[in-house]
C-alpha cells in the first residue's frame, strides 16, 4: 500500500508502523469530530473512527488508495457511520414491535383474567349453596377439610363430598378456562 503522508513522505520510506501511526495521529481527532457531526454519539464516533483506521491497518497489504489517505479515512467513516445507523434504525424497529407485542400480550391476558373471573363468580353462584361455602372456604380462605367441618358443624366426609360435587360441577360450566384454573386452582 502507497500512502501519502501530510509532509508528502511515503510509507516504503518509513515503514508502515510509522506511517500508520502518523496517519492516526494526524487524522483522528477530526475523523472523531465529523463522526460525532453525523451520530451525535461521542463514543459511538470514537469507536467508529477507530474502526476505520483498524481495518485500514488489517487490509494495509491488499488495499490500494486512488485518492488521498484523508479522503478515503473520511469517505470510510461516513460509509461506517452510516451503516452504524441504519443498523440502530433496524433495533429500533424490533424493539418498538416486542412493546407493541408486549402490550398485545398484557392487555389480552387482563381481558383474559376478566373474563376469567366473570365465568368463575357465575359458576359459583350457580352451585348449590352448601358446595358454593365449601369451595370458598377451600379455595379462597385455604382451611382444610377438617378446619371446614367444625366451622360449618359437618363431617369431614360431607366435606368432601361438597367439594367433589363443586369441583365437578366447576369443571363443566368452566371447561373452557380449564387449562388457566388448572394454574390458579390447583385440585380443579
Amino acid at each position: 500500500m502507497e500512502v501519502t503522508l501530510a509532509k508528502s513522505e511515503t510509507v516504503a520510506h518509513y515503514g508502515p508502523e510509522i506511517a500508520f501511526e502518523e496517519a492516526f495521529m494526524s487524522n483522528f481527532k477530526a475523523l472523531h469530530a465529523y463522526a460525532h457531526t453525523l451520530l451525535q454519539d461521542a463514543l459511538m464516533a470514537e469507536e467508529i473512527v477507530q474502526t476505520v483506521f483498524l481495518k485500514l491497518w488489517e487490509n494495509r497489504e491488499r488495499m490500494t488508495i486512488h485518492t488521498s489517505l484523508r479522503a478515503y479515512l473520511y469517505k470510510s467513516v461516513y460509509h461506517e457511520s452510516l451503516n452504524y445507523l441504519k443498523h440502530k434504525k433496524v433495533q429500533r424497529k424490533y424493539m418498538e414491535e416486542a412493546m407493541v407485542e408486549q402490550k398485545q400480550r398484557q392487555t389480552d391476558e387482563l381481558t383474559a383474567d376478566s373474563e376469567l373471573r366473570h365465568q368463575l363468580h357465575a359458576a359459583l353462584q350457580r352451585l348449590p349453596e352448601k358446595c358454593r361455602t365449601v369451595f370458598q372456604l377451600s379455595r379462597f380462605e385455604e382451611l382444610r377439610y377438617h378446619e371446614i367441618a367444625e366451622r360449618l358443624g359437618i363431617s369431614v366426609k360431607t366435606v368432601e363430598a361438597h367439594m367433589g360435587k363443586a369441583l365437578k360441577l366447576l369443571r363443566l360450566r368452566l371447561a373452557d378456562f380449564l387449562p388457566v384454573l388448572i394454574v390458579l386452582l390447583p385440585n380443579v
